[in-house]
């Protein structure tokens, strides 16, 4: 099988264009609980692919507004390319959703839709099991932490979950980076400028920017509550065992509509079973 016969296709892509604003991929982020979104730009030779726009980014520059300055510049694939040469760029990149390009964007190709290929058979490796395959450096908290602590670990931790622990060190939920860019909410502010904002009637002034008595301008940037992490915790969790098949947990993983298995031996937690570490599975 190829890129071509799993990705969806441009006419079904969602994208947002440029000149935009954080805003403009902020809501496919929260609503759609897509990793990215592709931005493109519209010029007189027609559309040009520009880059991603992922949740990492945007709650990595809660300052930053403009999506031309948030935005990842990422090599696309070939609709041409075998699945086992999608799933190796994926582990090696790290990259959840791959645009599909050819001079400009032909669509776009996700962890998911080859997870799915597992789960339906169509795809080589889905009767090997998970235990060879787990990751098994687990990253926990602790589940009074503040959730902008939390995102501050995921972030240093370069990891999409952490495990959420009580105070008897049992797990008591999976938070994710979904979890936390679902309760970012856009705040506008104020910010010092000094004297030296030019004038609103200026030649030098930015369009849109106003002098608040020459000393301020408002700005926008992304806030996170500060409660406690537990609050906003997923706290139903499928697990699984190092016996169970790729396939079935690639099954739960698209019933469930989530992205890793706490692995189980026992009572004992020793791992988790990613959705990129299922690609390791495919083979020709």
């Amino acid at each position: 099988m190829q890129v071509a016969d799993v990705m969806t296709p441009r006419e079904d892509v969602v994208t947002v264009e440029l000149p935009g604003t954080r805003d403009d991929a902020l809501e496919h982020l929260q609503e759609r609980r897509f990793s990215s979104v592709p931005v493109v730009k519209h010029t007189d030779e027609g559309e040009e692919f520009r880059g991603l726009v992922s949740r990492e980014s945007l709650i990595e520059q809660p300052e930053e507004d403009q999506l031309a300055l948030i935005l990842e510049e990422v090599p696309g694939v070939s609709a041409e390319l075998s699945l086992v040469e999608l799933a190796e760029h994926m582990l090696s990149t790290g990259d959840r959703r791959v645009p599909v390009v050819d001079g400009q964007l032909e669509g776009i190709v996700t962890v998911t839709d080859l997870i799915r290929t597992l789960a339906e058979g169509t795809s080589p490796g889905g009767d090997e099991k998970v235990g060879p395959l787990a990751t098994r450096e687990v990253i926990a908290t602790y589940e009074e932490s503040p959730l902008p602590t939390v995102q501050r670990q995921l972030y240093l931790a370069d990891v999409p979950y952490l495990v959420v622990l009580d105070d008897e060190g049992e797990m008591t939920g999976i938070v994710t980076e979904v979890d936390i860019l679902e309760e970012a909410r856009v705040v506008v502010g104020e910010e010092g400028t000094g004297d030296s904002i030019a004038a609103q009637d200026s030649d030098w002034a930015w369009e849109g920017i106003k002098a608040v008595g020459n000393r301020y301008l408002p700005t926008r940037y992304v806030e996170i509550p500060d409660d406690p992490v537990r609050d906003y915790m997923t706290t139903e969790i499928e697990t699984t065992t190092k016996n169970t098949t790729v396939s079935k947990v690639a099954q739960v993983m698209l019933q469930r509509d989530i992205e890793q298995l706490p692995l189980l031996t026992g009572d004992d937690l020793t791992g988790i079973v990613r959705d990129m570490d299922l690609l390791r599975a495919i083979h020709d």
